[in-house]
């Protein structure tokens, strides 16, 4: 590892260490002070030590290393990360919605998802919240829409919390889920005149649904995006990959900050950034605090909770040396 510290590769509590062990399962993967041990299968192992060895140029050249930009390594085939450029803001402008308002893609990465979609079928959209990345995709859907490249639209998400927890709430299926749901409603709203988006969802051109809905379809001209992909398990996550039919496009977006699943569960979004990277036609874009949409604040407020955990986890590392100092013989 060079003269690379451990921590500044898989943080003061191991959680990027935590990471990779969950995208490489079938390795065993050992931290000791400066040695990092991988045991399994060698063409596996020749992988990870690729990727392992592109983490630890991105960090010296950029003096830190996310989760993001691990699973973003992961994606990339020459495990270099692409830098927005000028060409990234063409098609600005997606459509106009309610009121003549104009729906754009307002920063770097938004862009890039445009951009990407153009040449991809399958779109991977992963980064924080208030990034836009579910706003633009919904954006670029019912855009596709409008211009009669596809007949339907279907937005899906994993309900982790609609399972027995919600019983106890009035009300049929739809009204226990609509809340989990709602991000993907107050989207279409801001696209669609309210009559036609009742229409829509009365006949069926556009559907919102829990992901276990999913199962057993097979999706032909449609338009489907399935959002909070991160608390979608492996095999939910390949489900809905599964469901894609002729003419049709998919974007999946996800928060790898804001898991909700059991941790005993590995997130399928993290395996499919290792499994999916070199197919032709599936693309990954990856988001960051730049791309925040929402209120200055809260690209302040992001900022201001990293730099907390980080700052948490380095005075329980100083106590830990504290207590080891105070316990070894003068």
């Amino acid at each position: 590892m060079g003269g690379i510290h451990p921590p500044d590769i898989f943080g003061l509590q191991e959680e990027k260490l935590k990471l990779l062990k969950n995208i490489f399962p079938k390795l065993r993967i050992i931290s000791r002070g400066e040695d990092l041990i991988v045991i399994g299968d060698p063409k596996e192992v020749a992988f990870f030590e690729a990727k392992f060895a592109a983490m630890s140029a991105h960090f010296e050249r950029f003096g830190k290393l996310t989760e993001e930009n691990i699973l973003e390594i992961m994606a990339q085939q020459n495990g270099f990360l692409p830098v927005a450029g000028e060409d990234d803001k063409a098609d600005e402008l997606l459509l106009y919605g309610r009121n003549g308002m104009a729906i754009k893609a307002r920063s770097p990465n938004q862009r890039r998802m445009v951009s990407s979609f153009k040449k991809h079928d399958m779109l991977f959209a992963i980064g924080p919240a208030g990034t836009g990345k579910t706003y633009t995709a919904v954006a670029l859907a019912v855009r596709a829409l409008k211009n009669k490249e596809v007949k339907r639209i279907i937005l899906a998400r994993p309900a982790v919390e609609a399972g027995e927890n919600l019983g106890f709430l009035p009300g049929d299926l739809k009204d226990k889920l609509d809340p989990y749901l709602r991000p993907l409603y107050d989207a279409l709203r801001d696209m669609i005149p309210p009559s036609r988006l009742a229409t829509y969802l009365e006949d069926g051109t556009i559907e919102i649904a829990p992901l276990a809905f999913m199962r057993g379809r097979t999706l032909d001209n449609a338009f489907a995006i399935l959002d909070e992909a991160q608390n979608a398990t492996e095999s939910q996550l390949k489900m809905f990959l599964t469901r894609m039919g002729k003419s049709a496009k998919f974007i999946i977006t996800g928060d790898i900050t804001q898991i909700d699943l059991p941790r005993h569960q590995v997130p399928g979004l993290l395996r499919a950034v290792k499994i999916l990277n070199h197919i032709k036609g599936i693309d990954f874009v990856f988001l960051n605090e730049r791309d925040v949409v929402r209120h200055d604040l809260v690209t302040r407020i992001i900022e201001a909770y990293e730099d907390s955990v980080k700052k948490d986890a380095g005075e329980k590392s100083e106590d830990k040396k504290d207590t080891k100092n105070r316990q070894s013989p003068d």
